[in-house]
């Protein structure tokens, strides 16, 4: 999924959306205008990327959606093309404005006929079908017509979003696969996690009309580099190590010694003052070889991690950790320290196995182990390991992501990154909107690239960054580098160290 530079900061739900389109009419703007407006946003947008096709197929379903259809038709008609409207809905049913921009349509000569099934073969394919007052599994006979554009193997432009895409959760289950969507008013959830990135092809975005004063709340954030950066000041001259904290760095059991050296290595070019690693001895010479400026430290018992606590002033305990005794005993130390701290990758899965409540007896129940992890704490799961920490199938956390990472908070007491196409941040603080991250790419689902983003994680930790704020930013740059990184040498192939020095780049990036 590509996207348009100029995506709103805010993110709706399917029912504020709704709610807002309401109150730009009832403000002055007519229905039937902003109908007008959203046509031509899509005809623009379809021109630019399809600008010799000369054939348009719309596919019109009942509502204001198939409204938009029909103008987008009338508009092409108008421009010489050829177009064919399919009517899904039949037209004696359209009410309002939709029925208007039907008639506008059929009296500038557009051929609309209603759809039985036929296949389209050529031009540039219009869905219109349906639009974010979906509620219930599509239906008959949107059901066929949404097979036959997905088959036809032509380009398609959805109109506001893909036809069958949960606007809000981003599942779909029956949905037209788009190479191009517009969306209008604002922008919804569902396009931007879950399936919808993939559904939704390129994304573009026209407002129609300013955003009324009201009381409707967005339900997301989307992370922005102009927001963020603020986040970790410029450094004075007169700076010194001992301002930006030392982060001890905790995994790399046998076998596993790459993850805690990409953690390490990211976390020190992410501006940490100092870091040190605690793992398995065999690695300390590897890590000394790749990365002298980190302090390495052989701990083939647990109870030697004691001491490198002591000084540490953020912690990362996950990469390569391993789920034996000797991870277990390391996490019961790291949580019982009282530290920033970033827990991922085996140190999750230790949580997660760990004995839940269940009832004793009348009235009593166990302590749940482990207790709540507090609001210096940042997990960062992906869709499994959130599954077995919420004690569920992965596909109920993929089903609603924005729920889930909301019951991680809730459950841990903690921010929470849920992994994944448009990954979430979500944190304790009510005063703070969860964040959604627009960025990455297919060629991030790579070996390594949680550790970097641990090691980021901790850096920010280190640097002094409050949980949500170090998880937010630390999220928007892995991505971002992840990005820089395939516009350099491609997706396929992609690994998790291309990502630290385009991380560098953009912790160093001041003009944006």
């Amino acid at each position: 999924m590509s996207m348009r530079p100029d995506l709103p900061s805010f993110i709706y739900s399917a029912a504020a959306t709704r709610e807002l389109d309401a109150q730009i009419i009832a403000a002055g703007t007519p229905g039937f205008e902003l109908m007008q407006r959203a046509a031509a946003a899509v005809w623009r947008e379809l021109r630019r990327r399809w600008p010799h096709a000369g054939r348009l197929t719309v596919f019109c379903g009942g509502g204001n959606n198939g409204g938009d259809g029909y103008l987008v038709a009338r508009l092409a008609e108008r421009s010489g093309w050829q177009v064919q409207v399919w009517a899904v809905a039949p037209a004696e049913r359209l009410q309002g404005d939709a029925h208007r921009a039907w008639q506008a349509a059929r009296d500038a000569g557009v051929d609309i006929r209603c759809w039985t099934g036929e296949q389209v073969r050529e031009g540039v394919i219009v869905d219109a079908l349906l639009g974010t007052g979906l509620r219930a599994p599509v239906r008959e006979p949107f059901q066929r017509a949404i097979a036959a554009i997905n088959a036809s193997g032509l380009p398609v432009v959805a109109v506001d979003l893909p036809s069958g895409l949960d606007a809000d959760r981003g599942v779909a289950d029956c949905a037209v696969r788009a190479d191009l969507t517009v969306t209008f008013i604002v922008l919804k959830p569902g396009l931007l996690t879950g399936q919808g990135p993939d559904q939704a092809g390129e994304l573009c975005f026209a407002a129609l009309a300013d955003l009324p004063a009201s009381g409707v709340a967005p339900v997301l954030e989307r992370l922005t580099l102009a927001r963020c950066r603020a986040w970790l000041p410029a450094r004075p001259r007169a700076a010194h190590k001992g301002m930006f904290g030392h982060l001890l760095v905790i995994g790399g059991n046998r076998g596993m010694g790459g993850a805690i050296m990409l953690a390490a290595e990211t976390a020190l070019r992410c501006g940490a003052g100092k870091v040190s690693v605690a793992t398995r001895s065999d690695h300390v010479p590897s890590i000394l070889a790749r990365c002298p400026e980190v302090m390495a430290h052989g701990v083939d018992d647990p109870a030697q991690l004691a001491a490198l606590l002591k000084p540490a002033t953020a912690v990362v305990l996950g990469p390569g950790l391993g789920t034996d005794s000797w991870a277990q005993q390391l996490l019961d130390q790291v949580l019982a320290h009282d530290a920033p701290r970033i827990l991922d990758a085996d140190a999750l899965n230790l949580i997660a196995a760990a004995p839940q409540p269940r009832p004793l007896g009348p009235g009593t129940v166990m302590t749940p182990h482990p207790r709540p992890l507090g609001p210096g704490t940042v997990m960062t799961p992906h869709p499994a390991e959130a599954a077995r920490l919420l004690g569920c199938a992965t596909a109920a956390v993929q089903a609603d992501r924005l729920a889930a990472a909301r019951r991680l908070v809730e459950r841990f007491g903690c921010t929470a990154v849920l992994k994944g196409v448009g990954s979430l941040v979500a944190d304790p603080d009510p005063r703070a909107l969860p964040a959604l991250c627009s960025a990455g790419n297919p060629g991030m689902a790579s070996a390594g690239m949680g550790d970097v983003l641990s090691g980021l994680v901790g850096a920010l930790l280190a640097q002094h960054l409050e949980a949500g704020a170090a998880a937010r930013y630390a999220v928007l740059l892995h991505a971002l580098a992840g990005d820089r990184a395939a516009e350099q040498g491609g997706q396929l192939g992609l690994i998790a160290s291309d990502l630290i020095s385009s991380i560098r780049y953009y912790l160093n990036l001041r003009d944006i």
